[in-house]
């Protein structure tokens, strides 16, 4: 969506690449994540125009300008 490389992401949500490689390669839910870091994304994200939807169509989207 955003065409976001590892690097990209960990700079604009101030997170280590290793951090994102982390949660990118864990195998089921981030239930085991700081919830600060969840934030910095979800933030960095957001910042970026993406825009988290919920109700009867959950997923993401980009923000109409």
């Amino acid at each position: 969506m955003l065409d976001w490389s590892q690097s990209e992401l960990a700079l604009r949500a101030d997170l280590s690449v290793e951090t994102i490689k982390r949660l990118e390669s864990m195998p089921d839910t981030l239930a085991a994540t700081r919830v600060s870091t969840l934030n910095s994304i979800t933030v960095a994200f957001a910042d970026a125009g993406v825009e988290f939807t919920n109700g009867d169509a959950p997923g993401v989207r980009l923000r109409k300008k």
